[in-house]
């Protein structure tokens, strides 16, 4: 087997990726491991959420990345799922537009 070739990430995309009705923005607090990550949301809810398995083996997460979760329907408050995550130009051309609520700002920037 030959080593797996490292693609570095594209830092803007043509059109940011715009979350659903039912999604939420959120920065990751904690890394548990197993993926398992606390989120603090932009609801104002914290949710152990779950990196989905084609993000899981295309991407790295870290703490303090935005990413965007998408709660279950049961357990809304409490669970959810990763399915997107931003990098950090990305990140801060959101906070610029005004997007991302005051809370989560300051996640991002300290």
């Amino acid at each position: 087997m030959g080593k797996r070739k490292i693609v570095s990430e594209p830092d803007e995309l043509s059109e940011l990726v715009e979350p659903g009705p039912d999604d939420v923005y959120g920065v990751v607090v904690k890394m548990y491991g197993n993926d398992r990550v606390l989120v603090e949301c932009s609801d104002g809810k914290r949710r152990l959420c779950r990196i989905r398995g084609q993000l899981r083996r295309r991407i790295w997460i870290r703490e303090g990345d935005l990413v965007l979760v998408s709660p279950w329907d049961f357990q809304r408050d409490t669970r959810g799922d990763i399915w997107w995550r931003f990098t950090k130009g990305q990140a801060l051309k959101l906070a610029e537009k005004g997007v991302l609520p005051d809370f989560l700002k300051e996640k991002l920037m300290g």
